[in-house]
């Protein structure tokens, strides 16, 4: 039986529900915004490092790969940054390169990864 694709489809909506509202809030820090922002990117960011974590499990991948590694890293860096731009509101373009940086090393990772 074929497995169906519900970690990963889980895992690229999740990605998109973060970067959606990461960029959401580099455009706009209001801190009337905050606490939605911060609830919507804190779930989004769960639910990708279960699905990413789902999706080790299922296909039998250990954690220590260097590509799982460097993907964790970019979650842990990119689910920061919401939080770090309400507090730091001057740095939104260097914060929204960071995040850039992070999204595409995220996925080279996933096209470069071993099998």
């Amino acid at each position: 039986m074929e497995r169906l694709p519900y970690y990963q489809l889980l895992h690229i909506f999740s990605l998109l529900v973060l970067t959606a509202h990461t960029f959401m809030a580099f455009g706009n820090p209001d801190p009337v915004n905050r606490k939605r922002t911060m609830m919507i990117t804190g779930i989004a960011a769960l639910l990708m490092i279960i699905s990413g974590f789902g999706m080790l499990t299922l296909y039998k991948i250990p954690f220590l790969t260097g590509w799982v590694i460097v993907k964790f890293f970019c979650w842990l860096g990119l689910s920061s940054l919401a939080g770090i731009v309400y507090r730091k509101a001057h740095l939104r373009g260097l914060l929204s390169l960071i995040a850039l940086v992070l999204l595409l090393t995220a996925v080279i990772m996933v096209y470069f990864r071993p099998f």
